[in-house]
């Protein structure tokens, strides 16, 4: 089939919430993918940080079709092994108490507030709902977590939103210290993703941990973009020092199968209750196995993201592009920051190119790729990148 056809097919009958790149890919090996007229790109997108061992890693296809021939699915009205293996894992790597599998970073998070406010009800009583979150934050998509989420182009069209969420500027620890009783929680991104690939200060966010556990607030990280090694540590939180009482995942936890989840301290363990939250899909048999071989796979990957991760920005700033103003971000999660052109227009022209990346915000190129990356897939990536951009020019 051509991309045409392909095009056209989609188009009648996919309803178009999203601004697609002319490309249609069709297979998918290591860190490189091929489009329907075979012809291959280097990802450093990594389906938006979902895929981070890479495309088909046979030691992850193998669990996914050992589970399949198992057991695909039975829901959490029952006990199922890969689920209880998973939780045990991430347990043990994050030092939280409990788990609860969802399908989505957007559901993780929107479970995150639920048990946030169901601790301060059960605690405190009425009164006490509103969740604090960041100006710049992204939190996702459903009416909720867009609430949450502190970027008023996300919001155009969709109000009313639901109530009991108040954005503060990052950085200013007396915007939230001023806030009166009502707050139950805040939620903050160690790495702002979507909005622009924005580390937070380590001390601004030791600071929000120490009002928290001053004033009984849960404490939430999103780590759905930041979480499961993309920084270089199996949590981000883990590098600044701090220790939540709720933290969020999902992206590149199960390797390119839909998962995510919300991880509780003791202190949040039994705020959730039976008939308190649910979900069909969550923690299924086929999703978790698929988790566990990546992070089998990620456990040898993790050691060297930091190290990748210096080397693409070192190598991005000593190209000496007039287009390019710095970089910024932790392990393999990095921004580059531009001048002129929009960064959806220097995107397109790297797809063309064969290098597959991302936008953030609204001045930044972002990469985000597989954590298992080699040497050799990051130099023809920063190839295409370098001869991209300095022999193109994009009239704004």
């Amino acid at each position: 089939m051509s991309f045409q056809d392909l095009q056209t097919r989609f188009d009648a009958h996919v309803l178009p919430t999203y601004a697609r790149y002319p490309v249609a890919f069709i297979r998918g090996q290591g860190c490189r993918l091929y489009d329907v007229e075979g012809k291959e790109y280097i990802d450093f997108a990594s389906g938006i940080g979902v895929c981070s061992v890479g495309h088909a890693h046979p030691r992850w296809v193998a669990a996914i079709a050992e589970q399949a021939g198992r057991l695909a699915h039975v829901s959490n009205l029952y006990y199922s092994e890969p689920g209880m293996v998973l939780a045990e894992r991430l347990c043990a790597l994050s030092g939280m108490s409990g788990a609860f599998f969802a399908n989505s970073g957007a559901e993780a998070n929107e479970g995150a507030i639920k048990a946030a406010r169901k601790y301060s009800s059960d605690k405190y009583g009425v009164g006490r709902a509103v969740v604090v979150t960041l100006e710049g934050s992204f939190h996702g998509r459903t009416l909720a977590t867009l609430s949450a989420t502190g970027q008023a182009q996300f919001h155009r069209h969709f109000h009313p939103l639901p109530a009991g969420f108040q954005h503060v500027p990052p950085g200013d620890i007396a915007a939230i210290r001023q806030l009166d009783g009502s707050v139950c929680a805040v939620m903050l991104e160690p790495v702002q993703g979507e909005g622009g690939v924005l580390p937070l200060d380590p001390e601004y966010v030791r600071q929000v941990e120490a009002l928290c556990r001053e004033r009984d607030w849960v404490f939430i990280a999103d780590e759905v973009q930041t979480g499961i090694g993309r920084t270089g540590h199996w949590f981000a939180h883990q590098a600044m020092g701090v220790a939540p009482d709720i933290v969020t995942f999902a992206k590149g936890i199960a390797g390119g199968l839909p998962l995510g989840g919300f991880l509780v301290s003791e202190k949040l363990r039994g705020a959730l209750g039976p008939g308190d939250h649910a979900t069909t899909f969550g923690g299924t048999p086929l999703c978790c196995a698929a988790a566990l071989a990546t992070l089998d796979i990620l456990a040898e990957a993790l050691p060297a993201v930091a190290e990748k991760g210096a080397l693409i920005r070192a190598r991005v700033e000593g190209m000496g592009l007039p287009q390019v103003a710095g970089t910024r971000g932790m392990g393999l999660m990095i921004g580059i920051k531009l001048v002129g052109a929009a960064p959806r227009d220097w995107n397109a022209k790297l797809l063309a190119a064969g290098l597959v990346s991302l936008t953030a915000g609204s001045d930044a190129l972002r990469f985000l790729p597989p954590l298992v990356i080699g040497e050799q897939d990051i130099e023809a990536g920063l190839t295409i990148f370098e001869n991209t951009l300095r022999v193109n020019t994009i009239d704004n």
